[in-house]
């Protein structure tokens, strides 16, 4: 699948340019939240939600941003992937636990 990248947002069309995948970051004051991730129901089960969260993830990173999320599967999604380190995530503006 082909990802469209933004500077808030990563998404992918199908070929009639119905959004089919999609995961938002606002930024503000170095902080990049993200706030909603989409599949649709064609294409769930199939990592796809994760991909997006980790590339999103890898975007606000090498734009010199930190990390929150208020998307409750971007939150699970941290918690299962402690290779992002804590210098990564701005814990005061999420509600993810690094610590389980």
């Amino acid at each position: 699948m082909d990802f469209i990248t933004e500077k808030e947002r990563i998404y992918a069309e199908d070929a009639s340019g119905k959004v089919i995948a999609e995961v938002t970051f606002p930024t503000h004051n170095g902080v990049a939240t993200i706030d909603h991730t989409f599949v649709d129901n064609v294409l769930r089960g199939q990592g796809i939600a994760g991909q997006l969260v980790k590339l999103a993830a890898d975007k606000i990173i090498a734009d010199g941003n930190k990390i929150a999320a208020s998307c409750p599967y971007a939150i699970e999604w941290f918690n299962k992937n402690p290779e992002y380190s804590l210098a990564d995530i701005a814990p005061a503006a999420c509600k993810i636990n690094l610590h389980k």
